[in-house]
């Protein structure tokens, strides 16, 4: 049997709402949209690259958007020490270059725990909480990851629109 992304149900986030309510549910909006593109898509599917010289492809923004949790929700601005999960100093595209062996299935399931681990993460810290960023030397504060994180994810589910597209044909959202 042939492994395809599983379903996403994606909902709305709410017309009114606290600051951090609202933060967290558009970035939740994102976040699900990108894996509802990959949704009923085989392995090599996903990998698909979308035009040379372009390494981009959805399981490529998969890998990227879990590094991109890891890095500014728990090693940033929750202080844990980690290492990245694809990248590195001599690899710094590994997310997005590294994928021709790479397992589709273990990289949408690393994603859902790094946002789960991201979320625990940052649970109990203010949106004033600051930190400086292991590879700039610049000060942050938690609300700052959170609309980068939005902006993000949804120039990537743009990128992961036409992918999708150029994949089957299916389009929306």
């Amino acid at each position: 049997m042939t492994w395809t992304a599983p379903e996403i149900t994606r909902s709305k986030p709410p017309l009114v709402a606290d600051e951090r309510t609202m933060l967290q549910a558009w970035l939740d909006l994102h976040r699900r949209t990108l894996l509802w593109k990959c949704a009923g898509l085989e392995a090599e599917q996903l990998k698909r690259r979308c035009v040379a010289p372009s390494t981009i492809s959805l399981l490529g923004l998969v890998r990227h958007l879990a590094e991109c949790e890891r890095g500014w929700f728990r090693i940033a601005a929750g202080g844990e020490q980690l290492d990245y999960l694809y990248c590195s100093a001599d690899n710094p595209d590994g997310d997005f270059d590294d994928i021709g062996n790479a397992d589709a299935a273990a990289d949408l399931a690393t994603l859902h725990r790094e946002i789960e681990s991201a979320d625990a993460a940052v649970a109990e810290l203010s949106l004033e909480h600051t930190f400086e960023y292991p590879r700039r030397e610049l000060e942050y504060n938690l609300r700052w990851v959170y609309v980068h994180m939005i902006e993000e994810y949804a120039r990537h589910n743009g990128h992961a629109d036409f992918l999708r597209e150029r994949i089957d044909g299916a389009t929306g959202d």
